[in-house]
């Protein structure tokens, strides 16, 4: 076992791991934090996205100790003071969220590609989705929902 210091949605943690374990594993079953999802196991699937220093990684195949010194974001770290942050909105209001599996993935997923490019066009979203597999839908819901929270953070800027 390992001590490691992790910073998880801006709060610090000290928790052991063995060399082995995958920031997954940690985020799960020590940390309680249940929203990235175990998938392929394989960094196929992008169940188990979560952002490293605002970069979508596969929690899965990144191993705890190496996500020392980072600041690692899960989808439960995005929501602020019981508010849902705006492209957790839009995946509602625009039905983008039917089984939820894939979700948490996606949205952080967007939100590493709306903090880099603000009005991204269908192509970007779809490239910076590409990794997170979505069984249920045709991906038109999840694409709308990101173009809506796209506008919707923009607005806010704008205010």
């Amino acid at each position: 076992m390992r001590k490691i210091a992790l910073n998880v949605n801006d709060e610090e943690y000290s928790v052991e791991a063995k060399p082995h374990h995958s920031l997954l594993h940690v985020l799960r079953e020590q940390l309680g934090l249940t929203g990235a999802k175990e998938g392929c196991g394989e960094g196929h699937c992008g169940a188990c996205t979560v952002l490293l220093d605002g970069r979508p990684v596969n929690s899965c195949l990144l191993l705890a100790v190496e996500a020392e010194g980072a600041r690692v974001t899960t989808i439960e770290g995005l929501a602020e003071g019981g508010r849902l942050h705006p492209i957790q909105e839009a995946f509602i209001n625009q039905g983008a969220v039917q089984c939820g599996y894939c979700t948490p993935g996606m949205i952080l997923s967007a939100k590493a590609l709306l903090d880099e490019i603000p009005d991204p066009g269908e192509k970007e979203i779809r490239e910076a989705i590409s990794g997170n597999l979505c069984r249920c839908t045709g991906y038109v819901k999840i694409v709308e929902a990101i173009r809506a929270a796209g506008k919707a953070l923009a607005a806010t800027r704008g205010a």
